[in-house]
């Protein structure tokens, strides 16, 4: 080959890399190693573990492609983000993982238009987080008599928080005792969280209306990059 030619298979090549070059790449869902096998899935995606901020993203499946439904700002646990499967209570962690999202509950009614079982907080709501209850992980009303106050969540007092959530299943269908309890999407109050993901009330409505049980939708936590990148869930 003379100096300086360059064989046409080469140029080819390089033109369709230029082409590439400017193209969007896939939507996230799509390069996720796994997406719950429904129809709607949210993304809640940190810049690395010890960030306490993000962005919450909720998409749709359509015609077997994702498209982008609404995204918000997001906050994140107090210390940062850790990975589900070995996450320590008590460490303000959010856990990172694919989750599905049992329920919503809140202060306030539901969101007109919301399809999800909601469940209404009162005066005798309580989360359990006490690890030697039998109500382990698990909102119980009354308050159950082997759930110390001192270990449980009074939903009502967090009137910000909760006025509107879903439940995330983390370590909710054979909880783990000492992994962590009470993990829910819900509206940001002040600062970070104690482990859960939160957005702006209004971004909370528009989930809670957008949200259909019967497209099965989960929330994928994680990470840009790294070994808690929400690819790799």
């Amino acid at each position: 080959m003379r100096p300086g030619a360059v064989p046409t298979a080469v140029l080819l090549s390089l033109s369709l890399l230029a082409l590439g070059a400017g193209q969007p790449s896939a939507p996230l869902p799509s390069r996720m190693a796994d997406t719950g096998g429904g129809r709607q899935l949210i993304t809640a995606v940190a810049a690395a573990t010890g960030s306490t901020t993000g962005t919450v993203t909720w998409w749709d499946l359509r015609g077997g492609r994702w498209v982008r439904a609404g995204s918000a700002p997001a906050r994140f646990g107090a210390g940062g983000l850790a990975e589900g499967a070995s996450r320590k209570q008590g460490t303000n962690t959010t856990p990172t993982g694919l989750y599905d999202l049992p329920y919503a509950f809140g202060i306030e009614a539901a969101p007109r238009g919301t399809a999800y079982r909601y469940r209404p907080v009162g005066p005798d709501s309580w989360w359990c987080q006490d690890n030697d209850s039998r109500s382990y992980n698990r909102w119980t009303e009354p308050r159950a008599a082997d759930c110390r106050a001192a270990e449980a969540e009074h939903l009502i007092t967090y009137r910000a928080q909760y006025t509107h959530a879903l439940v995330v299943g983390f370590n909710y269908d054979r909880p783990v005792r000492g992994r962590g309890a009470g993990i829910f999407l819900h509206v940001s109050g002040r600062g970070p969280t104690a482990g859960c993901v939160s957005v702006g009330e209004g971004a909370m409505r528009r989930i809670l209306r957008w949200a259909d049980p019967a497209r099965d939708p989960h929330i994928a936590i994680g990470t840009e990059r790294g070994r808690t990148a929400i690819t790799r869930y």
